[in-house]
């Protein structure tokens, strides 16, 4: 079971090594966040883009592209188009946002020929490592559906848990959350929630244990789940996932981690026929190594099941 990213990080490498197609590589972020995964043994990469402009800041960052394949492509939604072929064709494991708009990236994962769609909803994950947490933890959706419905609440669970599983986790517990943890027919998202818990009951929704609606202390504090007599629960602060009930819940509590604790945390899409990495230009460098370990997990998951 993986407790920390580091853990993440050796599972990855008992693997036979992944590979990564980064769209519009010409980015120095990304390149150095590359660099790392090579070096730590995570994943190798090819570069679409353009050469001239990847080699040029390369040369600024003193990174030798000799053991890199590099796709010279000047067009970004060319090159996002062939760098996601690669993944679609099975050349690559790995699918990575570079210095292309969000929007055109999007649109390349989706497009019909070559992309990377299923028939499954998008949704985003995150994965903290928390000080003081025994545990990894799984945040979603902070940043793709605004408004979730019930179905797509009942996806994003799904998705979620493949992701978990991956990481070492065989029947993780998802907590989805309210302000508070009883239904209140005023409240929808406490509504949702138990629905939510009443199908996992029935079956509907496998592979993890469901207890809704929650509260985030009662989600994730024992000692709340204990001074607030809620040890009858089928989580007891010690849920894996936590389920927003939308986009602003989850997006607040993701920034509130990231800007006042000492986490460490990796964000991918799921739905998807392979890994995404959607990381953002403000994301630090050791966010983008650890999204690319955590693409490096779920990729190996889901080659084992093919």
């Amino acid at each position: 079971m993986s407790k920390t990213f580091e853990d993440l990080i050796s599972k990855v490498t008992s693997c036979p090594k992944k590979k990564l197609s980064v769209a519009v590589a010409q980015d120095d972020a990304v390149l150095e966040a590359v660099r790392a995964a090579k070096e730590r043994n995570i994943a190798d990469s090819i570069l679409v883009g353009d050469e001239a402009k990847i080699r040029s800041i390369a040369d600024e960052m003193s990174m030798d592209l000799s053991d890199y394949e590099i796709i010279d492509i000047k067009d970004p939604i060319e090159a996002a188009t062939k760098a996601v072929e690669l993944v679609h064709n099975g050349e690559a494991d790995m699918y990575m946002k570079g210095l292309i708009d969000t929007k055109d990236f999007l649109k390349s994962v989706l497009n019909k020929e070559v992309g990377l769609r299923t028939d499954k909803v998008l949704s985003h994950v995150c994965v903290f490592e928390i000080p003081n947490c025994d545990r990894l933890v799984f945040l979603t959706d902070v940043a793709f559906i605004p408004y979730p419905t019930l179905e797509e609440k009942k996806d994003i669970i799904k998705n979620t848990v493949e992701v978990v599983h991956a990481c070492g986790i065989p029947n993780p517990k998802v907590a989805p959350l309210a302000a508070v943890e009883v239904v209140n027919p005023k409240m929808p998202a406490t509504v949702e929630a138990a629905e939510l818990t009443k199908m996992n009951e029935a079956g509907e929704i496998t592979g993890c244990i469901v207890d809704g609606p929650l509260s985030f202390d009662l989600a994730y504090d024992p000692e709340a789940a204990r001074h607030k007599g809620a040890l009858g629960r089928k989580i007891v602060g010690d849920a894996d996932v936590f389920l927003f009930p939308d986009i602003h819940a989850g997006n607040i509590t993701y920034k509130c981690l990231v800007h006042t604790c000492d986490v460490k945390n990796g964000n991918i899409l799921t739905g998807t026929k392979a890994p995404v990495i959607l990381t953002s230009r403000s994301d630090s460098f050791e966010v983008k190594v650890n999204s690319i370990a955590l693409a490096a997990v779920v990729a190996e998951a889901m080659n084992q099941k093919k």
